[in-house]
């Protein structure tokens, strides 16, 4: 059974609308145009591809792309938009679809979604397993934003606008954690949603790599690759298939 959190019927069908911040050109481009010169002429697989956010536009290069959702709501608003996109509803930690894959990727902090370190090394192992050799897995996460709490607290803001209020609390015994969401809905009225993660260091990435046969070949702060630093907040790191 998944440790990840499992988004419903009403979380889908509002999810495009209240993420657009992420299909901006400026946000969406970059990630699209890195993946695909890693595919190449291969095949490509997204785990944990939600409505086909970043999918449905490297189908658009000519990319072959299929995907693992642990949700079928998200499923469901994927296919309204692209009905013939083959996804397999499952964990991204177990599931198994067919084919052989130039590249895996998990975007936007999925990672994070995935609650144990037993059960993060199962990803690992599961992206390797459907890569030809050399092929190469990719991931998009944050940077545990706990160097930013002084002691004795335990909430950090990542995001504070005119609708919404967004912060993180954490556990740092047990690397656990809580997104707060406190959106302002149209009638002024707020809605409080929350999610849960396992915050993971690069360097802890870096080992689940290895332990899966994998090897860094790269790591950047962004899709626009900028260097990656102690003071990003970010990383997009990229491992190839060794054997």
């Amino acid at each position: 059974m998944s440790s990840s959190d499992l988004w419903d019927v009403e979380a889908a069908e509002r999810y495009d609308a209240e993420s657009s911040f992420m299909f901006a050109p400026e946000v969406l481009t970059p990630a699209v145009d890195f993946l695909a010169g890693l595919a190449g002429t291969g095949a490509a697989l997204e785990f944990a591809i939600g409505t086909g956010r970043v999918a449905i536009p490297l189908i658009d290069k000519g990319i072959s792309v299929s995907g693992i959702e642990l949700s079928q709501p998200m499923v469901d608003q994927l296919h309204a938009k692209a009905p013939n996109l083959l996804v397999t509803v499952g964990d991204m930690a177990t599931t198994v679809v067919a084919g052989e894959f130039s590249l895996v990727y998990l975007v936007w902090n999925g990672l994070g979604n995935v609650r144990t370190q037993a059960e993060q090394v199962a990803v690992f192992r599961n992206a390797a397993r459907h890569l030809v050799p050399g092929g190469h897995f990719v991931i998009e996460l944050w940077i545990p934003g706990i160097r930013r709490m002084p002691p004795g607290q335990t909430a950090v803001p990542f995001h504070v606008g005119e609708r919404h209020l967004g912060f993180d609390t954490y556990d740092l015994a047990t690397q656990q954690g809580t997104s707060h969401h406190y959106t302002r809905q149209a009638d002024g009225t707020v809605r409080y949603g929350a999610s849960n993660f396992r915050y993971v260091w690069p360097a802890e990435c870096d080992l689940m790599a290895q332990l899966a046969g994998m090897t860094l070949e790269k790591r950047v702060a962004d899709w626009d690759g900028s260097e990656f630093t102690g003071e990003s907040e970010s990383h997009v790191s990229v491992w190839h298939k060794t054997e």
